[in-house]
């Protein structure tokens, strides 16, 4: 269906300044048209003004949590806590979301993310997607042909062909946060917001068909910091529901709760988003980097290993606790976390071990009143639905957690305890430099060592190493953790992964790149917010060289 015309409020002050790329020549031609440019045009003037404005208080605040300022539940909103209101009614096809499964939107894992039996597929253009210009015009090409029914794939080594089934997942899509730009798409001369290109171009293409088909436009939000950030895209929702003709409240988003902040304002986030929100979810893996960045300076927040940082730790368990109450009261599902494990092939014992973790994460999700939960890869799809199944046999338990005991400011922010290690940090640096190599070569998802790592868990492994050299934290041996420790055995662990993967992987890839920026970002004198913020100029200038 193509969407209506509409009056921009601007007039051809958009530019594409991306380099001419053959391999998606044909994407383009039909996602970047003239009229869903104008579109995204009209939306970036429109709030982009509203995002800087948002971006700013970010910035305000961080010296004053540097400074020992903690968050806080707010009490000029207090009567908004304590008020009777619930959200707008949930569609039918995202009542039950026992099991949903996140990913790329390459093309391959489209199709089979969409078959692998879940109830939902987001593709995701942040945490799971390198933003290459190709992969992201190749992306909404894919999600076009998927809204469409019409995507296939054959494997150009085996010849294998890939098509949907007839009861694909319900589709959603994770636009890029509010701080990432598209350096690609400007205008008045200015990088574009990701999110709003990632959100505009979707929608457009995809909203009205959606809708035909018995669906809708339904998105995930990543990184909201505040209740003012979630009004902004309240806004962007509505501007974009008059524009391409969809009735009000069709749009539905659900936000990832994964930055500390956010915790404490998730009754605000939702009654923002009342007429369109779906839900909140428990994004652990960016949760517990935002707690180490939010609260990095604090000495008595200085974490263990971060194979030891579980869900049952005090601090995680009280937010899971006041997720699941929030969103229960509000009539909104609370949507469970990631699980990061992948099947090991050749190694049966190993292989039952990691699912025994799945298992029993998902059974402690379905136990605590969760309404879904999230997998990352299609194996494991049966294996989180049949404890769902088991667990909650209704499409969902919104009467759960309603009678939870009142959670405090002062259990939010909780010090978990344990041991920090030498094998844990060298883990850290291991991941986090094979990590930021892969998504310097084009890819943001990546199996390492048995678990599918995204920008998230890559930026808990940076940021843990920043705290312990900051805090010149003593590993369980009485090592301090120095900067000369962490250089040091970076060249070793380097060393080892090129053992590990080959010299010629290894020597043909990024690594010197990768190092550099790893240790500017675990070393440097301050905490960067966000490590694909200068990733992203490395991947910059890679694309002009080439």
């Amino acid at each position: 269906m193509t969407p209506p015309a509409f009056e921009s409020a601007s007039s051809g002050r958009l530019q594409i300044v991306a380099p001419p790329d053959p391999s998606v020549a044909a994407d383009a031609a039909r996602v970047l048209t003239p009229p869903a440019l104008a579109f995204v045009e009209d939306l970036v003037v429109r709030f982009r003004p509203r995002i800087d404005e948002r971006l700013a208080a970010r910035a305000a605040r961080k010296p004053r949590f540097a400074a020992g300022e903690r968050p806080r539940f707010l009490p000029e909103t207090a009567p908004l806590r304590a008020g009777d209101w619930r959200v707008a009614p949930t569609p039918a096809d995202l009542q039950d979301r026992r099991v949903e499964i996140t990913g790329p939107t390459d093309r391959k894992m489209v199709i089979n993310a969409l078959n692998s039996g879940a109830s939902v597929f987001m593709a995701d253009f942040e945490d799971a997607t390198s933003p290459t210009w190709a992969n992201l015009v190749a992306g909404h090409g894919n999600l076009i042909d998927a809204v469409r029914r019409t995507i296939t794939y054959t494997a150009p080594d085996t010849g294998k062909a890939y098509a949907l089934s007839a009861t694909p997942a319900v589709l959603m899509a994770r636009p890029r946060g509010l701080h990432l730009l598209e350096r690609h798409v400007h205008v008045d001369g200015r990088p574009a917001p990701g999110s709003l290109v990632d959100f505009g171009l979707y929608v457009f293409h995809n909203g009205a068909e959606l809708v035909r088909r018995g669906s809708g436009p339904y998105f995930y939000l990543p990184k909201l910091e505040s209740h003012l950030e979630a009004r902004v895209w309240n806004e962007v929702f509505v501007r974009a529901e008059q524009v391409l003709g969809l009735t009000p409240g069709t749009i539905k988003a659900t936000v990832l709760i994964e930055t500390l902040p956010a915790a404490f304002e998730m009754d605000e986030i939702l009654y923002e988003l009342r007429d369109h929100a779906a839900g909140l979810n428990c994004g652990r893996w960016d949760y517990i980097f935002s707690s180490i960045k939010t609260l990095a300076t604090d000495p008595g927040f200085v974490l263990p290993d971060r194979g030891q940082v579980t869900m049952e730790a005090p601090y995680l368990s009280a937010y899971v606790r006041l997720l699941i109450k929030t969103c229960h009261r509000r009539g909104a599902h609370a949507m469970g976390g990631m699980a990061a494990q992948i099947p090991i092939k050749n190694d049966p014992a190993a292989n039952d071990a990691a699912m025994a973790k799945v298992k029993a994460d998902k059974l402690r999700e379905v136990r605590a009143g969760h309404d879904g939960t999230w997998v990352a890869h299609p194996a494991l799809v049966p294996v989180a639905k049949a404890i769902f199944d088991a667990g909650m046999p209704a499409p969902n338990q919104l009467l759960a957690g309603l009678d939870t005991p009142e959670v405090t400011e002062a259990m939010l922010v909780q010090p978990p305890h344990g041991t920090r290690t030498e094998a844990g940090l060298r883990h850290n640096l291991r991941v986090g430099l094979q990590y930021i190599e892969a998504w310097l070569g084009g890819l943001g998802c990546v199996p390492i060592y048995h678990l599918m790592e995204d920008a998230a868990t890559a930026e808990i492994c940076r940021m843990q190493v920043w705290q312990w050299v900051f805090h010149h934290a003593a590993l369980e041996d009485g090592r301090a953790v120095t900067p000369a420790l962490v250089r040091d055995w970076t060249t070793e662990e380097l060393a080892r992964v090129r053992t590990e993967i080959g010299a010629a992987r290894f020597d043909a890839g990024r690594f010197r790149e990768a190092r550099d920026l790893f240790e500017r970002l675990a070393l440097g004198q301050t905490t960067e917010e966000f490590l694909t913020v200068p990733a992203y100029d490395a991947l910059l200038a890679h694309e002009g060289a080439s």
